[in-house]
């Protein structure tokens, strides 16, 4: 792997900062009110964010993987709920774009909404019964064919900037399918009759991603909405972890980045009374800050290395384990950065409107976020020990 960044890489890194710096003026109050960062989604949109990673062949910019992780790692050093939840377009688009199991009619359909007409698109596929403790997840939301297009029947959970985005991607189970791995994705825009939100996104950390709960009851779509059907999701699924969920770890680990120049700025501006130096004189301040910097540095390293493995390899076994173990890594280094920048700063940083204070939080989703920090442990084990999961028992008795 070349360590070095191309100069198209670090002009959108740079403007990626710099976007970054201005959404961190607005993070409070959208953190406070578990508010809808819309003014960030507008320049996003302006910038050219929607179709940043859409092939192409498909008329967006076409950015790799690896450029996004880049990319991603910058704008979450800013508002890390705007970061995450804008990260949910492109974690459902390119999967659709990119897949040869989607029509090219559907592509086309796809790409015509985001890149043309700028639409933005959130995707929708947990459910209340779902844990990601387990890899398992059955659906219970139906599909079912009607005259002119389908009808949806169930309950969504976390979908993140549900309210302010032109559609969502729902995963459903087709009525009529037999096979207990089938599904299929269907767009859903604001207005589809028997659609409606249940905002209780009231929460510890990422407030602003505003993951509100979608509930559908006969909400009909037409037939154009349909555009992903398949009898088993497992290839689907796991040719595009990168996307469906390795997108994510760039976010936390810039949540990471900002976390630790606040804590330098933090001790290096406190001067105790009495004292001719700052905190940052202080040798167990030193140590901390020093094991800060290792875990950072290796969280970004291991991440760089699973956006690379997955730009030039695509979905290899070996990509896929380094994704479980970049996921995890930033996780484990988030959580540590954050609550010793908490400590560091002292009772000073617990208020509420504290930059520390939020960090925190926002960083205690990260090895929640799935797939959870068990799950990639589990994962990696298996990759490592050369396993095959169909000949594993399951965690927990079936039913």
């Amino acid at each position: 792997m070349d360590f070095d960044i191309t100069q198209e890489q670090f002009r959108l890194q740079q403007r990626c900062l710099e976007l970054a710096a201005d959404f961190t003026t607005r993070s409070p109050q959208h953190d406070r009110d578990a508010s809808h960062p819309t003014e960030n989604y507008d320049q996003l949109r302006k910038e050219g964010f929607l179709h940043l990673t859409v092939p192409k062949q498909w008329g967006g910019t076409g950015h790799d993987f690896l450029t996004h992780t880049i990319a991603y790692e910058a704008l979450g050093q800013g508002c890390p709920s705007t970061a995450l939840a804008f990260n949910m377009h492109a974690s459902v688009v390119n999967p659709l774009l990119e897949s040869p199991e989607v029509t090219d009619e559907s592509k086309r359909y796809v790409a015509d909404l985001v890149v043309r007409q700028g639409k933005m698109i959130g995707g929708n596929f947990s459910e209340p019964t779902h844990t990601s403790i387990i890899g398992e997840r059955p659906l219970s939301v139906r599909a079912r064919k009607v005259k002119g297009g389908y009808s949806i029947t169930g309950r969504k959970m976390f979908a993140s900037m549900l309210q302010a985005t032109d559609y969502v991607l729902v995963l459903a189970y087709p009525d009529e399918s037999t096979s207990p791995r089938a599904g299929m994705l269907l767009l859903v825009p604001p207005d589809a009759p028997g659609r409606s939100v249940n905002a209780n996104w009231d929460v510890l950390g990422m407030r602003a991603t505003r993951s509100d709960s979608l509930i559908l009851d006969d909400c009909r779509v037409p037939d154009s909405s349909a555009v992903f059907r398949t009898e088993d999701l497992r290839n689907f699924r796991l040719s595009y972890f990168n996307w469906f969920w390795g997108s994510y770890t760039a976010v936390y680990l810039g949540l990471a980045v900002a976390a630790y120049r606040e804590t330098i700025r933090v001790v290096r501006d406190r001067q105790p009374p009495g004292y001719a130096q700052s905190l940052a004189y202080h040798p167990d301040v030193r140590r901390h800050v020093a094991e800060m910097s290792v875990d950072l540095e290796a969280a970004r390293l291991i991440t760089y290395r699973s956006a690379w493995l997955s730009a030039t390899q695509g979905p290899t076994p070996e990509t896929t384990a380094a994704l479980y173990r970049a996921k995890y890594m930033v996780g484990e280094a988030v959580s540590r950065i954050t609550r010793t920048g908490l400590t560091l700063g002292g009772a000073h940083g617990i208020f509420k409107g504290n930059r520390m204070e939020q960090l925190f939080r926002d960083g205690a989703v990260a090895p929640i976020q799935p797939p959870a920090a068990d799950f990639c442990l589990w994962s990696m084990g298996t990759h490592e020990l050369g396993l095959d999961p169909e000949d594993l028992l399951p965690p927990m008795r079936p039913e």
